[in-house]
């Protein structure tokens, strides 16, 4: 209704996660870097903690639209309550396995098998966990016994869990001790701030077409931020309840008393106090050791963009940039802050060409040998015996 009152293209404050709306906050940049970081490891767990509604399932929506699908198998798990079978079942299903009839054993079998055909294509398997405070110690377990397939001295899988903050009460728990120390980064999700409101107001309206109106004053923009408490979904439910009375109004600026009124509304359909977020559970108990010779991994940096107030003409809006990583991201994701590129010159340009012919072909000549390593180590096994790798090493070196 409102969109059409105000020339908008869609629904901009929709509470359903939609990664095309994707903002970054500081707090999301930080996320993505260690998703990023993670990724570059190849191995272990990361795990992201956060408030309902502050963000983490847009935050893997954005994550799995950036990585690149060919080099890497997403297995996408949303938790209920799962037993250690339903989730083996699941993994089954994301590896394109059959798990009618076979137990928990046979399962296991056919879940490496498949996770070595995946690594003879190339690709490394991801498992990605959401709403992992409700899954069992035992699940949890299970999952940690997943993470030991390997082929030739390389994990074969890698973990993302995502949950709520009293997920990490659950991991101290002393039965997931092996767990924790696979955990190789960790990141709770903050509420939004105070002056990241107005500009994820005006980056969601951007997205559907948006000109200039409706607008926001300031103290209608703090209002927002005080009854949300910076939970973007809470910011959501709110703007949209703002549109909506203002399309029945047919008003074109909400300050401070429209959104009084609306809050109003609000409060009497749901009579709860302004939100806060919960406190980060951290027991003395769970101190996941960090990865120790690696530094704490680096947020990929923006460029600064002067706030825009909510009356002013707005440009079009244009894609953010993106961390990126090394081994299954699109460049937007490195490890490390990207370094300004140097002034043009041909010789330099020749020189860099080169150097990416060479990274490509190293790049096939690894994707080959890891293929021919899960082979032999496949044969070696079914018969017996330890594989001869030397062959190998000397083509390597």
């Amino acid at each position: 209704m409102y969109d059409d009152h105000y020339g908008l293209t869609g629904r901009p404050f929709q509470l359903t996660p939609d990664p095309k709306f994707w903002f970054d906050t500081a707090t999301h940049r930080k996320a993505m870097a260690y998703l990023g970081y993670g990724l570059s490891q190849g191995e272990g767990f990361v795990v992201i903690t956060g408030d309902p509604g502050v963000g983490k399932t847009t935050l893997m929506g954005h994550l799995l639209g950036e990585i690149d699908r060919e080099r890497l198998n997403v297995i996408k798990i949303v938790s209920t309550q799962l037993r250690p079978e339903d989730l083996l079942r699941l993994v089954c299903q994301g590896l394109g396995i059959d798990s009618s009839g076979l137990n928990k054993a046979e399962m296991l079998g056919e879940i490496e098998r498949g996770l070595h055909t995946v690594a003879r294509s190339g690709r490394r398997t991801l498992v990605v966990v959401d709403e992992a405070q409700s899954l069992p110690i035992e699940s949890l377990e299970e999952l940690r016994m997943l993470s030991n397939f390997q082929a030739g001295g390389y994990p074969l899988l890698q973990i993302f869990l995502l949950g709520q903050p009293e997920f990490r009460l659950t991991l101290s728990d002393p039965r997931l001790e092996q767990l924790r120390q696979r955990v190789i980064a960790m990141h709770h999700l903050d509420p939004m701030q105070a002056d990241e409101v107005e500009p994820y107001l005006i980056h969601r309206l951007s997205c559907v077409g948006w000109r200039g109106k409706p607008r926001f004053t300031n103290d209608a923009v703090a209002a927002i931020h005080r009854w949300s408490g910076g939970s973007p979904r809470r910011i959501n439910q709110l703007a949209s309840r703002v549109l909506l009375f203002g399309a029945v109004e047919e008003m074109e600026t909400f300050g401070a008393n429209e959104l009084a009124a609306v809050i109003a509304d609000l409060n009497e359909d749901t009579p709860v106090s302004a939100y806060r977020p919960a406190p980060i559970a951290t027991p003395a108990a769970f101190a996941p050791p960090p990865p120790a010779p690696v530094a704490e991994p680096e947020p990929y940096e923006l460029t600064d963009v002067a706030p825009m107030a909510m009356g002013a003409p707005v440009p079009p809006p244009h894609p953010q940039p993106h961390p990126s990583d090394p081994v299954p991201l699109r460049p937007a994701f490195a490890a490390h802050p990207p370094v300004p590129a140097p002034a043009s010159d041909d010789t330099l340009q020749r020189r860099i060409t080169d150097l990416e012919t060479q990274l490509r072909d190293q790049d096939e000549a690894l994707r080959r040998v890891l293929g021919l390593l899960v082979d032999w180590v496949e044969q070696g096994e079914s018969q017996g015996r330890r594989p001869d790798l030397s062959a190998v090493r000397g083509n390597v070196a």
